[in-house]
């Protein structure tokens, strides 16, 4: 089964990258730039895994990272989140963060990171 990862990112050209890398991986990609979009998506499915920005138009990914670890469907998804600033990796593990990673980022260890939380995706 293929496995479908969330990415809230507000910087487009991130989201390109990570999307075009990580479809090349084999998995499924949803996108959002913002926390309204991605509750408005969690209504129709949701993902095997979230990958979220720290620095957003509408929040924080650390506060966001506690507000889905605290809701009863999402609780059980491994998050990893992102940000150029190491200061918000404490923040972001104590929010119950699965892993953290620094910007700029490096793609292998990103798929690392993830086929260890989710498994590796198989292709059809």
């Amino acid at each position: 089964m293929i496995k479908r990862i969330h990415v809230l990112e507000d910087d487009e050209d991130i989201r390109y990258i990570i999307e075009f890398l990580l479809k090349d991986e084999g998995y499924e990609l949803q996108l959002s730039s913002t926390f309204e979009e991605l509750k408005g998506k969690l209504k129709d499915s949701v993902p095997d895994l979230f990958i979220l920005d720290v620095m957003l138009p509408d929040g924080d990914g650390a506060d966001i990272c506690l507000d889905l670890k605290g809701d009863l469907f999402t609780k059980h998804i491994p998050i990893i989140v992102m940000s150029a600033n190491d200061q918000n990796k404490q923040k972001s593990l104590d929010a119950g963060a699965d892993a953290y990673v620094s910007k700029p980022f490096d793609i292998d260890y990103i798929v690392k990171r993830i086929d260890n939380l989710i498994g590796k995706a198989s292709i059809k």
